[in-house]
């Protein structure tokens, strides 16, 4: 566990703000760190009953492609969006977002918890209860990200 000291500074409304991080050695945790920041920032535009929302990727649990749509799902709402799911894969990396299947990318930090199923592929229960399949060839990838 890391122990941090937090300094917070008031600036001139001229300069631009900026988080400076101070560590011995970039490990997981300061990385797990930076994540957070960043996709805390990270805005997309979800479209519903043709009206706008900005949404924050943390608040997104997946993102699915179904009939040439590319749906984003959070807690108990679904939003279509514009974008491709390799331009929201691309955008999204790095932010604890990875490639489930050949249509879905998870947000990990979404997954409470995962098991395997027939075939090598594994299912992760979501936090708001739904379950997504992991297709064999990304079952790596989540266990990397995962620690495993």
């Amino acid at each position: 566990m890391i122990i941090l000291k937090i300094s917070i500074e008031e600036i001139n409304k001229e300069l631009a703000e900026e988080i400076i991080i101070r560590c011995h050695e970039v490990d997981d945790e300061i990385d797990e760190i930076v994540n957070k920041l960043q996709t805390e920032d990270l805005l997309l535009l979800g479209y519903q009953s043709d009206k706008a929302h900005r949404i924050k990727i943390s608040d997104i649990y997946y993102f699915e492609a179904v009939d040439g749509k590319v749906f984003l799902y959070c807690k108990d709402s679904v939003f279509e969006v514009k974008q491709k799911l390799y331009e929201l894969e691309e955008l999204c990396k790095g932010m604890n977002c990875f490639r489930a299947s050949k249509s879905t990318i998870v947000n990990i930090a979404k997954i409470s918890s995962v098991y395997p199923t027939i075939s090598g592929r594994f299912e992760a229960v979501l936090d708001n209860g739904e379950r997504s399949v992991i297709s064999r060839q990304y079952v790596p990838v989540l266990k990397t990200m995962l620690g495993l």
